[in-house]
């Protein structure tokens, strides 16, 4: 379909030219009967334009705006009848918005002849202002010079364009003060747009950073995680379109080469055809953040070296006194980790559990070495007294600093999933899944391993054990990767 205001234009010109037809029709005598066949049929056709057209026409005297006649789209458009103004000028209608929109009209069609394309405003009837673009060019009505005007009405466009100017109005205002630095980049990674608070964070007036592209920003560590990110990202466009934004920490390089630690958050800027043309990314400063994590890292660091320096001393003191409970530590130690890197676990959360595991019966300080070490069965009393040692290595672990749960690993191993277990008779998820572990391998390591009362049992027996209880006493992930550990993967206890 052609443009409105390219037709508009078009009609006018095929006036003017049927015009200067009649009038070379008209110098001859055989001419007079074409001529006015033709006349005929240009005011046909032109009455069918004026009055089927969507647009706003109407005829107005040059002189002094007076309108002559109107067509259905005026009415339609202005809300002014034939009656309402037909007869009145322009300026009585008080139809013109602003005056100076029919100045320039008039003084268009002085110089040219016509005028196309001029943006005016207009009040309509009810008083809303509406908004015009105008082709006009004057015509001879009876030798009287009057003014043929075509109208679009552009009033839904131009609201949209000023909703539009003030939402960017609005959102440029807002990225222009806020502390964090805003930018756009095209899919080549060049800034098309950054806010004035990237003159805090890197010292560059936006001007010098539009010249640069985002990989000059960054550090090569920094550099090599943003080029693995929009990897990913556009892995995943070849499949689907990837609404998720991304979040990285990134390192950048400042106009004084230092750096500063920031925190990147990237969204995807998509045409109308869903295709990426553009990445629109928040960028704030996290070098305090950095500093603290890192401070935050040292003091666990040094903690977890003054927990495993107790630790040590806790296993000296258990050799000394019981290696039968010492080496059945350090053996449990050794499959409680196996068992929860088996499982996925994090590697700081796989060394609380090993740390746990080799001093889960620091309680048995508590109970006498004749007991312990006795050779032969234990009676009631003695043994009721060593299962003491889960509430005692509790007493002696709690008031331990510690990243991770000692205390409480300690008080559980013995507890089962199905309430059988003691001190506290705990089931399920009563217990932490740390104690579930240690309680899978410590009943493997003391059933596999020789007692001052009796010889060990075999590995067989003792895996037997875990199978047929596994979801009963034991839990049945901790004692799945247990199994797997010793029958597919060659797990082994190390001699002591």
């Amino acid at each position: 379909m052609k443009d409105q205001s390219r037709t508009n234009q078009e009609l006018l010109e095929e006036i003017s030219a049927l015009k200067q037809k009649m009038q070379a029709l008209e110098q001859s005598e055989s001419g007079r009967a074409q001529a006015k066949e033709a006349l005929t049929k240009s005011e046909e056709k032109f009455r069918k334009a004026f009055y089927t057209s969507p647009d706003s026409v109407n005829i107005n005297r040059l002189e002094d705006g007076l309108y002559v006649s109107i067509n259905p789209g005026f009415t339609m458009i202005m809300g002014y009848t034939e009656k309402d103004v037909v007869g009145k000028t322009s300026i009585e209608c008080n139809i013109w918005d602003n005056i100076e929109d029919r100045q320039r009209l008039i003084a268009g069609l002085e110089k040219d002849g016509r005028v196309t394309n001029l943006d005016a405003a207009f009040r309509a009837k009810d008083g809303d202002i509406r908004y015009g673009l105008m082709s006009a060019s004057i015509i001879d009505l009876e030798g009287v010079p009057h003014i043929l005007n075509i109208t679009r009405d552009i009033t839904d466009r131009k609201k949209v364009q000023e909703a539009l100017r003030e939402s960017e109005s609005k959102y440029r205002l807002l990225a222009d003060n806020v502390n964090d630095v805003i930018f756009v980049l095209d899919m080549d990674m060049h800034y098309s747009y950054v806010s004035p608070s990237i003159k805090i964070l890197r010292g560059y007036e936006p001007k010098d950073v539009w010249n640069q592209s985002a990989f000059e920003t960054l550090t090569p560590s920094s550099l090599e995680a943003a080029m693995k990110t929009l990897a990913e990202v556009m892995e995943l466009e070849k499949t689907n379109h990837n609404e998720l934004s991304r979040t990285l920490q990134l390192e950048m390089v400042r106009k004084d080469g230092t750096t500063v630690w920031t925190e990147v958050k990237l969204s995807f800027i998509r045409d109308e055809n869903q295709q990426l043309v553009g990445i629109l990314g928040v960028t704030r400063d996290i070098s305090e953040r950095k500093k603290a994590e890192e401070q935050l890292q040292h003091t666990l660091n040094t903690l977890r070296e003054a927990v495993s320096t107790t630790i040590r001393v806790m296993i000296s003191a258990m050799e000394t006194r019981d290696p039968y409970t010492a080496g059945h530590q350090i053996r449990s130690a050794d499959l409680s980790r196996a068992i929860a890197t088996e499982m996925g676990f994090s590697p700081d959360r796989v060394e609380g559990i090993r740390m746990a595991a080799s001093i889960h019966d620091i309680g048995k300080l508590s109970v006498p070495a004749e007991i312990l070490s006795k050779p032969t069965k234990l009676s009631d009393l003695e043994f009721s007294l060593i299962k003491e040692h889960s509430r005692s290595g509790y007493e002696i672990l709690r008031n331990v600093e510690s990243p991770w749960p000692l205390a409480e690993i300690s008080y559980q191993h013995h507890e089962r999933m199905d309430g059988s277990g003691y001190p506290r008779n705990l089931k399920e998820e009563e217990i932490i899944m740390e104690a579930r572990i240690l309680a899978v391998a410590d009943v493997v390591e003391a059933m596999t391993s020789h007692r001052p009362y009796r010889r060990g049992l075999g590995i067989d027996l003792a895996l037997d054990e875990i199978e047929q209880n596994r979801g009963i006493l034991y839990d049945r992930t901790a004692a799945t990767a247990c199994l797997r550990l010793f029958r597919e993967k060659g797990f082994q206890f190390k001699e002591a």
